[in-house]
């Protein structure tokens, strides 16, 4: 696991993320204005976009052009509420905020590693912004991250690469914020059903596996 702060020097916050052979890039831009159903409100916009590349997996996936597919409008969803998840309100003013999450190799967990990373992009861009005297001050209050969980022959796994994903018997993803609640959670008995007992296993494992991505977060922003 690695996050890699600052690495689109173009962009007002971004970073770049490993989970194992998982590689996602988050870019956030800050525009003047709002949505027109936000205009004249005082408050700003925070929202996401999503993307894999033509060769982030082992065949060539062909670029969604116009409209977008069912997947990735779900995952795009996602990323844009965790990241809202960061915030109380959005009184800054009239900016959008928009992340770009593009997967430059997938091996599972793309969602995951997307929101874990947009979080560290979002408090750099809302940095920029205070230094830029855009806003008076940053209003992140929390910061967000994600991880995959399953039951793979039977045992509980942390963060599934593609082949376990694939013959996992159950499979959840887990957003969590950095003051340790829980932003979302998605889960499916992929071949069978679980009992209580074994969700509850997953969303330990997954809040252990979040609070290492917390301390990540806060070492890439330089953070006590």
């Amino acid at each position: 696991m690695s996050l890699k702060r600052g690495a689109v020097p173009n962009a007002e916050g971004s970073c770049l993320i490993a989970f194992g052979d998982t590689r996602v890039l988050c870019a956030v831009s800050v525009e003047d204005g709002v949505p027109g159903w936000k205009k004249g409100k005082g408050e700003g916009w925070l929202t996401a976009e999503y993307a894999m590349l033509p060769r982030a997996t082992h065949t060539r996936t062909a670029r969604e052009r116009g409209q977008v597919g069912g997947r990735t409008q779900e995952i795009q969803r996602l990323i844009g509420r965790s990241v809202r998840a960061m915030l109380d309100d959005f009184t800054w003013g009239e900016f959008t905020l928009k992340v770009d999450c593009d997967v430059l190799q997938a091996d599972g967990g793309t969602r995951t590693a997307a929101i874990t990373g947009a979080a560290v992009a979002v408090c750099e861009a809302f940095d920029w912004m205070v230094r830029t005297k855009r806003i008076a001050v940053s209003p992140v209050k929390r910061r967000v991250a994600a991880v995959s969980v399953g039951v793979v022959g039977g045992a509980p796994v942390l963060d599934l690469e593609y082949e376990e994903d694939v013959r996992a018997d159950v499979d959840a993803n887990v957003v969590m914020s950095s003051e340790g609640r829980f932003v979302e959670v998605q889960g499916t008995g992929e071949h069978g059903t679980f009992a209580r007992g074994e969700l509850d296993t997953l969303l330990d494992l997954a809040a252990t596996g979040i609070q290492a991505l917390d301390l990540a977060q806060r070492q890439a922003l330089g953070l006590p």
